[in-house]
């Protein structure tokens, strides 16, 4: 039980197995490393492959998380030690990329990507905590649940870094300003929330998660993957609870309309006016921009710009790129310190505001640092 990712194969009708990968770092509610990252990634590579398996769950140990999101302290650690000047503004293309942080993006995208893209269906069991690196994995999943504690949010903002793990590409299947709210704000959205932003699929209780298992072992899987998907969507739905409005949904004619100011200090200060008299949540989310990273908020606007016409390959090759320079900066090093080492909540922004950031900067996260053609997914 040491492993930080438990396997499993279940057996079902008809000579069919059920691939199960478990995450198992409940003490650190699942946040997924470099190891855990690697293990996934060679277990989906060999389940796709083989003929038997039909279908693949991935679940998590622990009743508080599905995974809370990336190992960022081990980053911030990478990036203390990495040689580099960190003085802010500096120009970056001499800078070299911590090995460990390169590597585990390259490696958590190309996992994402491949979830993505699996040929057969992928059951996620998303109860609990789902932020960061963990909403990643679910976010491609073909039957994703979300569960009545279900917790769901993208809070790199208070931390300097982005909506990465495919923010790109998900964050603009939303509706209307839904995912620019989110990714903005980091705001927590919960299971109902999570169907109608398009991140999940079925509601089903947490208690009921072995009957649906034991269910799915009776199936006659088939050798079509189409229908394979078909029939645990049936099965899902026999589980699915009854969906209500959400905070999102509540909120859609706001998020919609502040959506309309394509310039980030118009958008923050258009939020920042609505009146959350008696509205925690929306009171909690306009809090958030206080002391989110104003180079975040820029990036935010910035990658669901350019990700409204890339393809999800493009999304993640982009992103890679955003993240390796975001290591370089020093904005996501002082905001991981502020947040989680000292923990003193006042992290030293490159910029004061929004309105402070100038365009040379931002471009600088979009400048690719690698030569021409050594994109380390130039392969997805």
């Amino acid at each position: 039980m040491s492993s930080p990712v438990l396997f499993d194969i279940q057996p079902c009708e008809n000579n069919k197995f059920i691939g199960i990968a478990t995450l198992n770092k409940q003490d650190a509610l699942n946040a997924i490393d470099l190891e855990m990252v690697n293990l996934l990634l060679l277990q989906l590579q060999a389940w796709q492959q083989n003929d038997e398996i039909a279908v693949v769950m991935i679940d998590s140990r622990g009743d508080k998380a599905f995974c809370a999101g990336g190992d960022v302290v081990a980053m911030y650690r990478a990036m203390s030690e990495s040689a580099g000047d960190r003085a802010k503004g500096h120009q970056q293309s001499n800078i070299t990329i911590p090995n460990l942080l390169e590597t585990f993006f390259s490696q958590e995208y190309r996992l994402d990507y491949l979830i993505h893209t699996f040929t057969k269906p992928i059951l996620l069991w998303g109860n609990g905590i789902i932020m960061g690196g963990g909403l990643g994995l679910m976010a491609g999943a073909s039957h994703r649940i979300v569960t009545e504690s279900s917790r769901i949010a993208m809070p790199e903002a208070s931390i300097g870094l982005y909506p990465d793990v495919g923010g790109s590409w998900f964050l603009n299947k939303m509706p209307a300003g839904v995912g620019r709210f989110l990714g903005i704000t980091g705001a927590s959205i919960d299971c109902h929330d999570a169907i109608y932003a398009n991140l999940a699929d079925h509601i089903i209780d947490h208690a009921d998660k072995l009957d649906l298992l034991r269910k799915m072992k009776s199936v006659s899987w088939t050798q079509s993957h189409q229908q394979n998907a078909d029939l645990l969507h049936n099965l899902c739905k026999q589980f699915s609870q009854a969906e209500r409005e959400g905070n999102l949904q509540n909120h859609r004619e706001m998020l919609a309309d502040i959506d309309k100011n394509e310039n980030v200090s118009t958008y923050i200060e258009a939020l920042q006016n609505i009146d959350s008299t008696g509205d925690k949540w929306l009171k909690k989310a306009q809090s958030s921009l206080t002391y989110s990273s104003p180079i975040t908020m820029h990036l935010v606007f910035e990658q669901l710009r350019r990700g409204r016409e890339l393809s999800l390959a493009e999304c993640f090759k982009m992103e890679l790129i955003m993240s390796c320079r975001c290591a370089t900066y020093g904005e996501f090093q002082e905001g991981v310190r502020a947040l989680l080492i000292d923990k003193d909540r006042n992290p030293n922004w490159a910029f004061s505001s929004t309105s402070d950031v100038d365009k040379q900067t931002i471009e600088q996260f979009f400048e690719s640092p690698w030569a021409q053609n050594a994109h380390p997914l130039r392969d997805l």
